[in-house]
This record gives C-alpha cells, sequence and structure tokens, in this order.
C-alpha cells in the first residue's frame, strides 16, 4: 500500500468516525491523532491525512451539496456512512486540492469504496465522482495541474 493510499484510508476513517459523532469539529484532531497511532503509529505523511480531513469539514456544506446534485437519487442522507465520506474525500480532492490530479482522486475513491463498502460502491462512486468531473471540464472549472496533464497527453 503507497504513502498516500494508507493516508486516504485513515483520512476516510476519520471521516466516518466524525460522521458517525455528528460533525463533531472540535473532536477531529483528536481523532485523526488516534488513527494515525493506531493504524500507522510512526507514520509520516506531511500532514497529508490532517489537511484532507480539515478541508473536507471546512468545505462540508459544499461538498454535500455537490453530492446531491450530482448523486440525485440519494439524499446525502440515505448513502452508507462509508460511501457518504469517500465521495466526501473524493469531492474534496477533485474540487478544493490543487495538487491532486482529478483522476488519481477518483481511482482512489473507487479503491477505497471497493476495499471499505459494499459490491457495488466501486462503480457508484466512479459515476458520481466522474460526473464532478465531467461537469468542472464542461464549466472550464478544470485544475492547472489536470491541463498540464491533458497537454503532456496531447503530445
Amino acid at each position: 500500500m503507497s504513502n498516500r493510499h494508507l493516508a486516504r484510508t485513515m483520512a476516510m476513517q476519520c471521516l466516518f468516525e466524525w460522521d458517525f459523532n455528528k460533525q463533531d469539529s472540535s473532536r477531529l484532531p483528536e481523532m485523526i491523532e488516534y488513527v494515525k497511532e493506531e493504524f500507522a503509529p510512526g507514520f509520516d505523511d506531511a500532514g497529508y491525512l490532517k489537511s484532507q480531513v480539515m478541508g473536507v469539514a471546512d468545505h462540508i456544506q459544499e461538498i454535500d451539496e455537490l453530492l446531491e446534485r450530482f448523486a440525485p437519487e440519494w439524499n446525502i442522507g440515505e448513502m452508507t456512512n462509508t460511501d457518504r465520506n469517500i465521495l466526501r474525500l473524493g469531492a474534496y480532492e477533485l474540487k478544493y486540492d490543487k495538487k491532486i490530479p482529478a483522476k488519481v482522486s477518483i481511482n482512489e475513491a473507487i479503491e477505497l469504496g471497493k476495499a471499505f463498502s459494499g459490491d457495488a460502491s466501486g462503480k457508484f462512486i466512479n459515476g458520481v465522482l466522474g460526473a464532478i468531473y465531467k461537469d468542472m471540464i464542461e464549466s472550464g472549472d478544470i485544475k492547472e495541474i489536470d491541463k498540464a496533464k491533458e497537454n503532456n497527453e496531447d503530445k
């Protein structure tokens, strides 16, 4: 398991607990430290785990609105806690983390869904995040890192 994949797995676990506990953000730093010590003691993620978890928490309203828009058959509260938080992490990376290419965000979210949720989760996550990314492209809201990747692929 790559370091970044491990950090995403721990971020998903933190978000799951945070969501289960009624999104009490005052406990997030404690949850992050607990998950790091429990699952990867001594792991240096250069602040990635904390950045991702706090980023989702800071943008939760916008992210949930985005998910409801692109998963019209599913109210955010009807999604499983696992799928909901994998989608939140993936959507955060797609929309707000300028350093992570969109395709990486989507693929990692799919892998988390396959590993931690039901059989259909990978397809569901792919469909929702793929629709968000397609909308970003159509609206010209594509990140610089994705533009650079597209330019390199065209050569």
